[in-house]
């Protein structure tokens, strides 16, 4: 009996090992790439790499990009969010008789302010993500940390990088068919 709920459980695993991972059909949707500035020019090397792999076009206007490569996210990288594609403001309406209301009782209201969390992300630690525009998640990241900033050993980094991007864009693609 546990035997055979062992050999379910790993099929079922195995099985489960073959369907798309998380953000795959995100990734397989993005076909245009804005890189932010990264550490020491990684961003340089970077696009020559996915612009000569043939990978994704990298594009210098962020309206045109599918996808923002990065290598910090967080705060900062929230706030270069915001700037570079601005959500629309939904404006609230209150009735005129809440506004009256409201004017008696704002006396007794305390505000709080939203507290900041510290990002825990510096720049340039090693790590890179491909986030898609839209929902503005995290579909793909690698670890890669050059040894030294020397541009022969970024070279290198930027080339391991887009080569881990192309595997995983061709994982997403047989997990898909």
């Amino acid at each position: 009996m546990i035997r055979a709920l062992i050999v379910l459980a790993m099929a079922a695993a195995a099985g489960g090992a073959q369907e798309a991972a998380p953000g795959a059909s995100e990734l397989l949707q993005i076909r245009h790439v804005y890189l932010l500035p990264m550490a020491n020019g990684l961003d340089q090397h970077l696009a020559n790499h996915l612009t000569r792999q043939g990978l994704l076009q990298v594009v210098a206007d962020p309206s045109k990009a599918d996808a923002i490569l990065t290598d910090r996210i967080g705060k900062p990288f929230e706030s270069k969010l915001e700037e570079l594609y601005p959500q629309p403001k939904a404006q609230e309406e209150k009735p005129k008789q809440a506004e009256s209301e409201d004017a008696g009782s704002a006396a007794m209201d305390l505000k709080v302010a939203p507290m900041d969390r510290p990002s825990t992300f510096g720049r340039g630690k090693g790590t890179i993500f491909l986030v898609h525009r839209g929902s503005r998640a995290v579909v793909w990241s690698t670890y890669e940390r050059p040894r030294r900033t020397v541009p022969d050993e970024l070279d290198r980094a930027a080339k391991r990088v887009a080569g881990e991007l192309a595997k995983a864009i061709r994982d997403a693609g047989k997990a898909r068919k």
